[in-house]
């Protein structure tokens, strides 16, 4: 047993990060400042979108995505049971109903196939989607080419779930670039790649779904001349419009994260690194690694593998056992319809069977750029050594 503790995600925090908090906790602008905006702008451009929405989290950004598209009461939405409960929270939020598709094994993403197959079903007993959520799993993206292609033939809108792969690549161009989807979202959570403490972003190619988020984010309040129904009463005016919320990002937490993001390209790189360094470690092992697509470049927010030959006991084992050598493995996710509360919408075991599946041989690693060689030597040989132990 070690006596260090390898968490299997965590924060990298520069003095250049903390003095850009402190630049802004020395300012007149602790929230609704010129940082915020700085921020935004920079996400764009980095991803190649026109427009970007910060947001207090990824779990707000994803309800005002879903609330800018029209959902509402009488829709239905899909997502991937494999993911957080958000993915799916957001639409019942805005009064829709839930339901899922079913994931590739291979990859945990969803999959394309099983699209298709209930897409057909839902065109034939006239309940399609009114928005599909594909979730990027561990920094992977999904096939957006062909969700983009049945979106047109089956009139669904698209938001990703990107909460795990900002500076992912998809056909070579950003995730977030806007290509085949309407709206991505990304996270900032302090265990994804890059964070602002706690925070979201919702990027957008349409002028509309941003000026429709941006006020929903804020109560759903405009000081926009051209957006009111009467001429400004004064600088000090402003109106509301609709029904909003508080899901603004702070200036602290934006400068955090416009500082992270110049780190962006070389964490995403050093992870991609850990990452062959795993993969050649389990080459030729019983260890599955998740299958990587060649159309896509994965940020690698986490390193998953299948243990395809152990049973339940065997599975949960091998992570408890990590856990008791220092080594925090962990298991993302727990299949969303198998969680009490959307047991009681219905769902019940049995109905995605490739999730399903998935969590009895699923295991989070440790990787993040603060890993040291050793590190990685000894999450190795720690998970091996689990696999690899007779009798427990």
């Amino acid at each position: 047993m070690t006596n260090k503790v390898i968490p299997y995600g965590r924060q990298s925090i520069s003095q250049d990060d903390i003095n850009a908090v402190i630049d802004v906790l020395k300012s007149d602008w602790l929230t609704q400042g010129p940082a915020v905006p700085a921020f935004e702008s920079a996400i764009a451009e980095y991803c190649g979108a026109h427009y970007a929405c910060a947001t207090n989290s990824a779990t707000s950004a994803l309800h005002i995505a879903c609330l800018a598209l029209g959902v509402g009461k009488g829709d239905i939405v899909w997502t991937s049971p494999i993911s957080f409960v958000a993915s799916s929270n957001c639409a019942l939020y805005c009064g829709a109903d839930i339901d899922f598709v079913d994931i590739d094994l291979e990859t945990g993403n969803m999959s394309i196939a099983a699209l298709q197959e209930k897409l057909t079903l839902a065109k034939q007993n006239l309940r399609l989607p009114k928005v599909v959520i594909p979730v990027h799993l561990a920094g992977q993206s999904c096939d957006m080419a062909a969700i983009n292609a049945l979106a047109k033939e089956y009139g669904f809108k698209v938001i990703e779930d990107a909460s795990h792969a900002i500076g992912a690549k998809y056909k070579d161009k950003p995730v977030g670039s806007r290509v085949y989807s309407d709206i991505t979202v990304f996270s900032f959570h302090p265990v994804k790649i890059i964070t602002s403490a706690e925070g979201g972003m919702a990027v957008t190619n349409c002028a509309e779904l941003n000026k429709k988020m941006s006020r929903l984010r804020s109560h759903g309040i405009t000081n926009i001349p051209e957006e009111m129904t009467e001429l400004s009463h004064g600088p000090w005016y402003y109106q509301q419009l609709e029904l909003g919320f508080n899901y603004r990002m702070t200036d602290m937490q934006a400068a955090l994260g416009l500082s992270q993001l110049k780190q962006l390209d070389n964490f995403v790189s050093v992870r991609n690194d850990i990452a062959t360094t795993y993969n050649h470690a389990f080459a030729n092992s019983t260890v599955a690694h998740l299958t990587q697509s060649n159309e896509c470049y994965s940020s690698y927010h986490l390193y998953i593998v299948r243990l395809t030959q152990c049973d339940v006991e065997k599975h949960k084992s091998v992570i408890t056992g990590m856990r008791e050598r220092g080594i925090i493995a962990h298991l993302h996710y727990i299949p969303i319809h198998l969680q009490p509360y959307y047991q009681a919408l219905g769902f019940s075991d049995g109905d995605f069977p490739n999730a399903e599946s998935y969590y009895k041989q699923a295991v989070t690693i440790p990787l993040h750029p603060t890993m040291t060689a050793d590190d990685q030597k000894a999450v190795i040989s720690t998970l091996l050594n689990q696999v690899n132990q007779k009798g427990n």
